[in-house]
């Protein structure tokens, strides 16, 4: 299994980015996948997480903010990100939990 991720960017503290990753994998529907974030010097963080079936959970720090979403039939998963704010700032990772495999990372950057 591979993952692709893309999306990342520059915007002002209050915009918006989507983040999308592809896995190359089968059975995608199956997966948990998720995104981290991770700033220099600090460990990866867990910002959302989607069940097969498409329940999904978010730590406090983006819950209302992030949305994580999937589309089985393309083996994608999204990351939408509203009110961003300049702490959100780090290189995003996709992750597929079935698999235990890293997407390549994607920078995000918000600026106040």
């Amino acid at each position: 299994v591979q993952l692709q991720a893309s999306g990342g960017g520059l915007v002002q503290a209050g915009g918006s980015l989507i983040l999308s990753c592809a896995s190359s994998g089968s059975n995608f529907s199956l997966n948990t996948m998720g995104w981290f974030r991770q700033i220099p010097g600090a460990q990866r963080e867990l910002v959302a997480f989607i069940h097969s079936g498409g329940s999904a959970s978010y730590p406090h720090s983006v819950k209302g903010r992030f949305t994580i979403s999937r589309n089985d039939a393309e083996n994608l998963v999204f990351l939408q990100m509203n009110s961003l704010k300049p702490e959100d700032t780090g290189v995003y990772y996709c992750h597929d939990f079935t698999h235990t495999v890293w997407g390549q990372g994607t920078q995000v950057t918000v600026s106040s």
